[in-house]
């Protein structure tokens, strides 16, 4: 089969697409033919050879933790799905024609594998870190970096818990936030004021890493109600860096159940080959995204 694979850390110019032998689904393990795999920050992150604790790295590597495709394996112990069901879920070296998932849910009604490779960690990103900041209904969220693929689901997640959320976003996605039913703004000079005469900031949340800590705690007033996803500094400031993922299938659950009533929806902002990841980790990397990237197999 072929997969995405790299044998040292650096640039995207270290993926290489390589002939590898399928992996095969263990006790309480499926496999699936994958049809579409999600590119997420945190891959490209360990391709760099960033310090991330919940995913310790052996050389040469996959790429890859979100999937959707066709299940053509099932492990020891498993139950409740059967070879040739539509799955979406999360496991390793999923930048490849065959993954096996540790976590998985089927396919909601209607939703194509592109869109359902987009859902796995963001959901349960979205889901911790709503949890972790401690904001309740009728309070007032900041979402620094709201456009991307865990901006969206908090936003819309929030929104269906009757949070307010104000969010931040370059100029071209400020009716994509409205959209969402965020009350929004840039996050260029003079973007804190802006959001004071917003209203009241409870708790705020950093998804994009851009040195904006201090700013997110002057606004809340306790560094405890910020909790970022991409700013390693954030403990020097007292604030709580989130990178150990909670319960995927209890966020896969909800995900399904809220993608059935019509309260999420991410969409995919731009699709590649398998054979260009490299593209996808370059575009990634530089932000700015509306929704989701995924690539193809």
């Amino acid at each position: 089969m072929r997969k995405v694979s790299f044998a040292e850390f650096g640039g995207p110019d270290v993926l290489r697409l390589v002939d590898a032998e399928q992996p095969h689904a263990g006790p309480g393990r499926i496999r699936i033919a994958v049809r579409a795999a999600g590119v997420n920050p945190v891959d490209w992150r360990i391709r760099e050879g960033q310090v991330l604790g919940a995913h310790p790295v052996r050389l040469p590597s996959g790429v890859g933790l979100d999937a959707s495709g066709v299940v053509d394996e099932v492990g020891e112990g498993v139950e409740g799905v059967e070879v040739g069901d539509r799955v979406f879920g999360e496991g390793a070296s999923t930048y490849a024609e065959f993954a096996v998932l540790s976590a998985w849910a089927r396919m909601p009604e209607g939703l194509s594998f592109e869109e359902a490779a987009g859902y796995p960690s963001v959901v349960e990103t979205a889901l911790r870190v709503i949890r972790e900041v401690g904001v309740r209904s009728g309070q007032t969220l900041l979402v620094s970096g709201a456009s991307g693929g865990v901006g969206s689901a908090v936003l819309q997640i929030a929104r269906d818990r009757g949070i307010t959320v104000i969010g931040t976003a370059g100029a071209p996605n400020q009716d994509y936030l409205r959209g969402l039913g965020a009350l929004a703004t840039t996050y260029d000079e003079g973007w804190v004021g802006r959001v004071r005469r917003l209203g009241r900031v409870d708790a705020a949340l950093d998804l994009a890493g851009s040195g904006v800590i201090r700013e997110l705690v002057e606004l809340t007033g306790d560094p405890h109600k910020v909790v970022s996803i991409a700013d390693l500094s954030a403990p020097q400031f007292g604030v709580r860096f989130s990178g150990a993922a909670g319960s995927v299938p209890e966020a896969l659950a909800e995900a399904v159940e809220l993608i059935t009533r019509g309260r999420l929806h991410i969409p995919v902002e731009k699709s590649y080959p398998l054979a260009e990841a490299a593209a996808a980790h370059i575009d990634s990397r530089a932000g700015h995204t509306r929704g989701r990237r995924v690539l193809l197999v």
